[in-house]
């Protein structure tokens, strides 16, 4: 049994020696002995044993000053919870002083109806921390440090008072920037968009100009801890071109002032901004006010119409009301429902009085031409009923009804001659004067006109001077 083992070990040597045997080997002669084979064998495995791979080394990162101040900084008792000390090193010397100033980069979606405006800025805060100060001015070190995600520090707990939505921007990386100066001195800026409050006074609208605020306060500190101010030089800087970019306003001026508040829990440092938009009024002007004028002297065109074309001036008159209805919706679904008169509530009233007077005015017209027509029947009835002899009141003799007519159309042509304005006569030949209906339209051709180009002057004399809208009392 152990010969049987011996030989199929010595097999399997064999067979393993043949394959690890080198390439220049393969012509050499097949008869060697098992001994050989063995020795080979043994050889290789102890050549591969005594192979070793190199000891593991970590990689060390690279250790920049940068770092190693930073990490210094940050490890050496520094606790982001408390705010810096005051001017004398506690924490009772005085507020913190924090400088602010913005960058506007674009102003859009002016809303009238929620009275809310969008706006995309770049914040800038500035404050001394001196436990992060690292060097001396002119020494070697680096002027300043930037820090990165997960290195907390101190900063003021600012917010925006008229916020009701807000966003930073996270695309491609989060655009923050920290940045600490060796003084001790930390700049903090932020990209962000918000959309603001801004509540707006309408009466001189659409001639009106708005002021809108960006309100920035502290949340919790009080002006004991926090103290806000503006930068002394350009406070507020505005993007290139922002001023002539907004569709439907005009950015004229920015201004800065201060609105701390007073409150149950205390007085809060408080930095106001005041952007004063003025509206673009050439919209206005294509969209309203010319075709409103083209409406009403549309309507002015029934006086001119025969008053038996009854189909025709009743469709014009209902015609342009309607129009004129319509056109008054699509403005006022633009605009928040208030309780004072606006500007556009004056011209469009004034319109659609105008409309609505000349409609009644062919009312008048029928009422009168109707009544002088059945007056006119009257007497043609009556005379036909009478006796073919008529009295003469001047003698008391009865002629025939043919001479009386003939008597009295010649005292009428004396009577006219009489008249000294000729010009006068010829007028009201000419016009019909004495149709009291066609006297109705003769004085509307030219009422009308008049009245509308005097409440012209009065309207654009009161709203076309632009104003600040000032809160209803």
């Amino acid at each position: 049994m152990s010969s049987r083992l011996f030989v199929v070990g010595l097999l399997v040597v064999g067979l393993h020696a043949y394959h690890a045997r080198p390439k220049n080997e393969e012509d050499a002669p097949m008869h060697a002995s098992s001994k050989d084979l063995f020795e080979d064998d043994q050889t290789t495995l102890e050549s591969i044993a005594r192979i070793s791979a190199p000891p593991h080394v970590p990689i060390e990162q690279p250790q920049t000053s940068d770092t190693e101040i930073l990490e210094h900084l940050l490890t050496r008792g520094y606790d982001h919870r408390v705010r810096p000390p005051g001017e004398d090193g506690t924490i009772h010397g005085g507020p913190v002083v924090v400088t602010v100033n913005m960058l506007l980069r674009s102003i859009s979606k002016i809303d009238n109806v929620n009275m809310e405006y969008s706006v995309q800025l770049t914040f800038r805060e500035s404050w001394v921390d001196k436990r992060l100060s690292y060097g001396e001015k002119g020494d070697a070190r680096p002027d300043f440090l930037i820090l990165t995600a997960g290195q907390e520090i101190w900063m003021p707990d600012s917010f925006f008072q008229n916020e009701k939505q807000a966003y930073k921007h996270m695309i491609d990386k989060p655009n923050i920037l920290i940045r600490v100066h060796k003084d001790g001195t930390i700049l903090y800026s932020v990209r962000i968009s918000l959309v603001l409050s801004c509540p707006m006074h309408l009466q001189y609208y659409p001639m009106d100009v708005q002021q809108c605020f960006i309100d920035l306060a502290s949340y919790a500190y009080t002006t004991k801890d926090i103290e806000y101010v503006w930068k002394e030089e350009k406070p507020v800087q505005l993007k290139g071109g922002l001023s002539n970019s907004l569709p439907s306003f005009q950015l004229t001026s920015t201004n800065t002032t201060y609105c701390t508040s007073q409150t149950n829990t205390g007085s809060y440092s408080c930095l106001r901004t005041i952007l004063q938009l003025r509206r673009q009024f050439s919209y206005y002007l294509l969209q309203l006010y010319i075709p409103s004028c083209m409406l009403v002297i549309v309507s002015w065109v029934s006086f001119w119409i025969d008053r038996t074309a009854v189909p025709a001036r009743v469709t014009l008159g209902v015609t342009t009301l309607l129009t004129m209805t319509t056109q008054s919706s699509g403005i006022n679904a633009k605009l928040p429902p208030v309780a004072y008169i606006k500007a556009i509530d004056v011209w469009i009233g004034a319109c659609m009085t105008f409309i609505f007077c000349a409609l009644l005015e062919f009312a008048w017209v029928t009422y009168i031409a109707n009544k002088q027509d059945a007056s006119k029947r009257a007497r043609l009835d009556r005379e036909k009923a009478e006796l073919p002899f008529l009295q003469n009141s001047h003698n008391d003799v009865w002629v025939p009804r043919e001479v009386a007519e003939q008597e009295r159309e010649v005292m009428s042509v004396r009577l006219n001659r009489r008249q000294s304005n000729s010009v006068w006569k010829w007028i009201k030949m000419k016009t019909e004067w004495n149709d009291k209906s066609k006297r109705a339209d003769l004085i509307s051709r030219v009422m009308f006109p008049v009245l509308f180009l005097t409440f012209n002057i009065s309207y654009w004399t009161h709203y076309g001077q632009y104003g600040i809208a000032t809160p209803p009392t």
